[in-house]
């Protein structure tokens, strides 16, 4: 008796040895074949699938569409660090000509991908307009988490190309900005389409209100933050003294402060990174700060890209053809295109623009706001809605995930 209590294979430490089994199988099976950057993200998801196909005894993991909390949170830890830490990235906000096409991108090419994506929700998918606003809402915004191989390098680096830095900045302020969309997915489930009732207030709160005050708190945040950071007391700043762990905590106190506020703090939490990276720019703390978000953003990515592949054979039981075509079209064709004409007229060359308009990687964003939506209001499409976002997220890790170090090398050989 003793002996088959000793024996006993715990599901719970399977689990665990399998998630360090994928982890590590993700980051070194690309070695042995290419000598890029390893292609990580869609093998997590696809080990995750296979491991709960083919390991008996496994925990199994809360369906979102049923018990979204534990995704939502996650998820929007993952995000806001990945935000925080896309803010750090950047070592020179001039001249101001190079914010230029990511705020094309952020006010062209996302309200054309939201219209474009809700129409064909409408008239092709068969969803209700408020599930089909909710789509292109939460399939709008570049992923900050997974499109990190296309992001400007860490703190005090330089050299930043005007690629990457698009795509960071983009990736670190479209995620805030995707939530008022959001609120209007809701807005028309719960009030129905009559403007009238709802169009100004909706204007006037979830976009100029909250993200002004999404700004506005980021940037107080990171002048106090970098105040006690760097200035006092003299002598001893904790600067020299402290652990990346204030990177965290200031995020924390930063997000949680500004939702209070009923700000975005997705967009909060991004200026704060761009603000406390303008003081004492040359300092060594900020490649600390950066490197121990980063830390964090890996291993909790890691866990959810392998949850997420854990759970894609129940999502994936609502899949049709219609799906599929709408997947396809989202990333090879409506942000392409959105992208190409928001860019048209800049000071980037067709190169330039061709990889800004394809490397919009969905991800962790779509995840998370389509948790949040459904913790809020129950949506007749919801199981349609996460079938489609977890394709989408799938086809855009392996098409962008694969392709992606090719393109940065042809641009480097400019």
């Amino acid at each position: 008796m003793q002996s088959e209590q000793f024996f006993d294979l715990n599901p719970y430490h399977i689990a665990l040895a399998a998630v360090g089994v994928i982890v590590i199988t993700a980051q070194w099976l690309p070695r042995l074949i290419s000598k890029r950057e390893p292609v990580a993200a869609p093998l997590m998801i696809f080990f995750g699938a296979g491991a709960t196909l083919l390991i008996p005894g496994l925990p199994t993991l809360p369906d979102p569409r049923q018990t979204p909390l534990p995704w939502e949170l996650v998820s929007e830890i993952t995000i806001l660090v990945a935000l925080f830490g896309a803010g750090m990235r950047i070592d020179s906000l001039r001249p101001w000509k190079r914010w230029i096409p990511t705020a094309r991108m952020l006010g062209i090419a996302m309200p054309l991908t939201i219209l474009a994506v809700a129409l064909l929700g409408v008239d092709f998918a068969g969803l209700t307009v408020a599930s089909a606003i909710l789509l292109g809402a939460v399939l709008a915004p570049t992923d900050p988490v997974l499109a990190a191989d296309v992001q400007v390098g860490p703190p005090q680096e330089g050299m930043e190309h005007p690629v990457r830095f698009t795509l960071t900045t983009e990736a670190g302020l479209n995620d805030g900005l995707a939530f008022p969309f959001v609120y209007l997915g809701l807005i028309v489930a719960a009030e129905g389409l009559y403007p009238g009732t709802w169009a100004l207030d909706w204007f006037l709160r979830d976009i100029i209100f909250r993200i002004a005050l999404g700004v506005g708190m980021g940037w107080v945040g990171g002048k106090a933050l970098g105040y006690i950071l760097f200035s006092v007391p003299k002598g001893a700043i904790l600067a020299e003294t402290g652990s990346g762990v204030i990177a965290l905590a200031g995020v924390l106190l930063c997000y949680g402060s500004t939702e209070l506020l009923e700000g975005y703090g997705f967009i909060s939490v991004a200026v704060l990174g761009l603000t406390l990276r303008r003081m004492e720019e040359d300092h060594h703390f900020h490649r600390r700060l950066h490197d121990f978000s980063e830390s964090i953003e890996h291993a909790l990515t890691a866990l959810l890209l392998i949850a997420l592949g854990s759970v894609m054979p129940i999502l994936f039981a609502d899949l049709t053809w219609t799906h599929f075509v709408l997947a396809i079209l989202l990333i090879l064709v409506i942000r392409p295109l959105s992208g190409w004409i928001a860019l048209l007229n800049t000071d980037l060359d067709t190169r330039s623009r061709a990889v800004i308009s394809i490397y919009g990687v969905r991800g962790m964003g779509s995840i998370y706001y389509l948790c949040y939506a459904g913790s809020h209001m129950e949506f007749k499409d919801e199981a349609q809605l996460w079938s489609l976002i977890a394709l989408v997220i799938l086809l855009s890790t392996v098409l962008h995930g694969f392709s992606v170090s090719w393109a940065m090398d042809k641009l480097k050989g400019e």
